[in-house]
This record gives structure tokens, C-alpha cells and sequence, in this order.
């Protein structure tokens, strides 16, 4: 089945993916999927950071999650937002990849968790690591090779809105859309 009433949208932690996939899903009327570790985690009822561990020694999480995601998928008229959507969803309707500074980011999931930056920089330096690490060993994607997407967003650049806004704006120029702009 095609996936081309799908938005399929990626980045790293901290980029904005949630946010935006959010906004996006509103602006074109579609439903939003977003399906982490940690919905993952709370569906089989332990915490994302035994889930994280776990994950690293053993790939079935990875591949429960992701199967998950495109389950939900297939039905279309959505926005998936996750590390690998746009690698899993290749038939997508329109891939994007949302990019940011690792300062950006590590700085975004401060605001957003608290604790001391250079703290959360190390974290999220190490948690880029590990998850390309685990990607390109359970998948081969290498996930800095997003060359493919449709649209490459630099969110250190513009805001959430001014980020939907330029995916729901491709999005209506390739398929047209009586749905309202993000506001």
C-alpha cells in the first residue's frame, strides 16, 4: 500500500520533530503519530530509561517500535514523526528532515527537561551516538545520509511554526489541500 497521503518527517533529538509534526498534522487535518521509545515504554510498562538500556543489547525493541509506526502509518492521511520515518516510509507523500546544531538541540531539551546544559550536551552527544550506532547495525541506515528527503528544514534557522508552516506549504503545493495554513 502507498503511502503518499503521508508526511513522513525525521530528525535527531531536540530538533523539533514532535513540535512540528504536531503542527503539521493540524495545519493539513491529519492524524499524528507520534510513537517513541517512550510510548513504547509505557506500553509495556517500564521507564524510556530501562527501555534505552534494553534497547541496546537487544534490537527487538527497535524493530517493535518501528513496525509500530508504520502500522499506524498505513492508513495515510498522517504525519509520522520519528528518528527513521523517512527511511521507513520511503513512499511517503513527502519526506523531511528536520536539522539542528548539537548545541541547538542539547539546548532545546534542557528547556525542555531541565538540568545543566553542558550536562545535557553530553547526553545528547552520546544518545546521537549510540542511536546511530544502533541503526546502521539493526538497518544499515546510515541517518546522517538524508540526502533523499524531500525537504531539509534547518531549525536552528526558524522557529516550530515558521518549520510547518514551510512542510505544510510543500505539502500543498505537490497535492493541493483545501485545509488552513499554520498559524
Amino acid at each position: 500500500m502507498s503511502n503518499n497521503r503521508t508526511v513522513a518527517i525525521s530528525g535527531r533529538s531536540g530538533c523539533g520533530n514532535t513540535t512540528v509534526s504536531t503542527l503539521v498534522a493540524q495545519a493539513l487535518g491529519f492524524r499524528m503519530i507520534n510513537y517513541t521509545f517512550r510510548s513504547l515504554a509505557d506500553d509495556i510498562g517500564i521507564s524510556f530509561e530501562e527501555l534505552c538500556r534494553r534497547a541496546e543489547q537487544d534490537d527487538a525493541y527497535d524493530r517493535m517500535l518501528d513496525s509500530r509506526q508504520v502500522e499506524l502509518a498505513q492508513e495515510g492521511d498522517c504525519v509520522l514523526g520519528s528518528r527513521l520515518a523517512i527511511w521507513l516510509l520511503k513512499d511517503a507523500g513527502l519526506t523531511v528532515y528536520l536539522d539542528a546544531s548539537l548545541h541547538t538541540r542539547a539546548e532545546r531539551i534542557m528547556n525542555r527537561e531541565g538540568n545543566d546544559f553542558h550536562r545535557k550536551l553530553e547526553e545528547t552527544r552520546e544518545r546521537d551516538r549510540r542511536d546511530t550506532a544502533r541503526y546502521l547495525r539493526i538497518y544499515g541506515i546510515d541517518t546522517s545520509d538524508y540526502g533523499f528527503a524531500d525537504l531539509v528544514i534547518d531549525t536552528d534557522l526558524c522557529d516550530q511554526y515558521e518549520a510547518a508552516s514551510s512542510i505544510a506549504d510543500a505539502w500543498r503545493q505537490k497535492f493541493g489541500s483545501l485545509h488552513a495554513p499554520v498559524k
